[in-house]
Formats: C-alpha cells, structure tokens, sequence
C-alpha cells in the first residue's frame, strides 16, 4: 500500500514537471512561468492574472485576454498593485507606460 501510494506521488511530480507552463506574451513571445509566483485576480474586470518574478523583477500581466510584460518593477510595486483596492486604476496610474522591457533588462526563461 505505501509502495503504490509512493509510486503513485512520483508519478503525480514526474507528470506535473514534464507539463511546464508557459504564456504567450504580446511584444515578447512563449515565456515559462513556473519560476514566478502567479495569482488569478477575481476582484477585477480588467486584471485577470498577476505573475511576478522578483529574482529578474519581471511581471507578466494578463490584461482582458492579452498577456503583457514589465520589465524591472520593484517588487514594492507589485505588492501595492497586488492589495490596491482598484488594481486597474493602480496599473493605469503606475505601471501602463513605465517598466518598459525595451528599455530595461529582458530576463530569458528556459
């Protein structure tokens, strides 16, 4: 019984591992999110999921049906955008516009 139970949880993480997830993002292409720390947003009509790297301080966002990214936000930033009470506004007044990843490091993700 425990021998099954062991067999059956390795097979569980091998499973998971080989099924790594990945978002395609606009003006950046495929990028793996398994290293970010990621949230679905039920509280917005506008924000559907935040995903934050604070490693590179990297963020992708989905906005309505389209991923985008943000390149060297402060992880300050995206703990104040995470609790604000209109995380739509707080993206429109702090982050739409800044952190652009033309201008700031573009981190790879293998």
């Amino acid at each position: 019984m425990i021998k099954n139970s062991l067999l059956f949880l390795g097979l569980i993480f091998l499973t998971s591992a080989t099924h790594a997830e990945s978002v395609s993002v606009k003006y950046g292409g495929e990028v793996k999110i398994d290293s970010f720390s990621c949230e679905w947003v039920s509280r917005s009509s506008f924000i559907k999921r935040l995903c934050y790297d604070p490693k590179e301080s990297y963020v992708i966002v989905l906005l309505s049906n389209t991923y985008y990214h943000y390149c060297g936000v402060p992880a300050g930033i995206v703990s104040s955008w995470s609790t604000a009470a209109s995380m739509g506004r707080f993206y429109n007044a702090n982050v739409k516009g800044r952190y652009d990843c033309r201008v700031n490091h573009l981190p790879k993700y293998e």
